[in-house]
């Protein structure tokens, strides 16, 4: 099944192929056309399966079916997430999959401030990607009207009630138009989101994937205990020392992953940065290049290296460790691929990311050893 084949328009279509994309995962085939039929989705999912294109393809394909011109747009898709970082990639999915579209979308998300987020607001926006707090704080004060909501979606809803969060989604969810499509995703189905589901949902669709938890038995994993400040003397160490020909090298950020591929340059290791804010062009050089060795090292956002399929890839390098321990499974399955071996090497900074990796180590099984390195903390 490809993705020509479940009733997607030419525009999303399109966008997809640009990203790389023909095959839909296993919780976008089974969501995608029930989602576009109108149904409610209860997915159970983690991050890594693919679950942001199995919400945010139909929700533009549904609203640029009847586009709101060229006056106040109003929320008509509103997508509730935990945590910023997360808030981030959702956004820059639709600006991904809805670059055909016309549609606009915004992200608004606590800890800065509101000023920029009030203002992108003020002529409106098709849809809406919040976290509860600052989505609380801005329907308060009149920033954001949600009368005319046709889709809500409430995406790791298990976190939401970890991170304490449940009772801001309630008040929000009070507030919604009570004729709408919702769509709930969760890894995990504890008691109080079963219950959050069957009070939000209308005769849902339950759509489940595996979860994604091993790691390739020929993988080599190991860890190298290494002070942030150190890192890049470490990973140009390693690039040269132990003669690693390509390597996909993962970045928390988009400043980061081009500050690393630009120190790569000056110690002469032929490097290019992928992530959102680069042009299609850009991106697609990038990735030809890398493939046909000319680049030895790609530095890369999890985002942006969704699609990228590399043969013969030997090395991924977790330079930062993810927040969520899952993105962790899927970046070093990017190696050892059909039957192949690979090395994954991950930075941890005992002060930052040690919290990172007990939840990788919990997730994966095991206690992925460490190795000695020559850099002092």
């Amino acid at each position: 099944m490809l993705f020509d084949q479940i009733g997607l328009t030419p525009p999303l279509l399109k966008a997809l192929k640009q990203e790389g994309y023909t095959t839909p995962t296993p919780i976008q085939h089974q969501a995608i056309p029930h989602a576009l039929a109108g149904k409610d989705i209860l997915g159970l999912a983690q991050t890594g399966t693919g679950k942001t294109a199995a919400f945010a393809l139909p929700i533009l394909q549904k609203l640029s079916a009847l586009a709101s011109g060229n006056g106040y747009r109003y929320t008509r898709a509103l997508i509730l997430t935990p945590t910023r970082e997360l808030a981030l990639q959702i956004s820059e999915s639709f600006a991904s999959y809805g670059r055909y579209t016309g549609l606009k979308h915004e992200v608004i998300f606590g800890g800065v401030p509101q000023t920029p987020q009030t203002l992108a607001l003020r002529d409106g926006v098709d849809v809406l990607i919040a976290t509860p707090g600052r989505l609380l704080d801005l329907m308060n004060q009149g920033y954001v009207y949600l009368d005319y909501l046709e889709t809500f979606v409430l995406d790791e809803a298990d976190r939401m009630l970890d991170m304490g969060f449940i009772h801001d989604v309630k008040r929000i969810i009070k507030i919604l138009p009570t004729q709408r499509q919702t769509m709930l995703f969760s890894a995990t189905m504890p008691p109080q989101i079963t219950q959050l589901a069957s009070s939000l949902l209308h005769q849902p669709v339950r759509v489940e994937v595996t979860p994604v938890s091993s790691t390739a038995e020929k993988i080599e994993q190991s860890v190298y205990f290494i002070p942030k400040q150190h890192k890049q003397s470490l990973l140009v160490h390693l690039l040269s020392e132990k003669n690693i020909q390509r390597t996909l090298v993962f970045t928390r950020t988009k400043h980061g992953a081009d500050k690393i591929a630009k120190q790569l340059k000056k110690a002469n290791i032929q490097a290019d940065a992928i992530h959102g804010n680069k042009s299609q062009a850009a991106r697609q050089n990038a990735l030809v290049n890398f493939k046909r060795g000319k680049l030895k090292v790609l530095v890369a956002t999890d985002i942006a290296a969704r699609g990228i399929d590399v043969e013969a890839l030997e090395h991924v390098i977790n330079y930062d460790l993810p927040d969520v321990a899952e993105t962790y499974v899927h970046r070093i399955g990017r190696t050892g691929r059909a039957g192949a071996s690979g090395t994954a090497i991950s930075f941890c900074d005992g002060k930052e990311e040690m919290s990172n990796l007990r939840s990788i180590n919990k997730l994966i099984g095991l206690k992925i050893p460490a190795v000695e390195h020559p850099f002092e903390g």
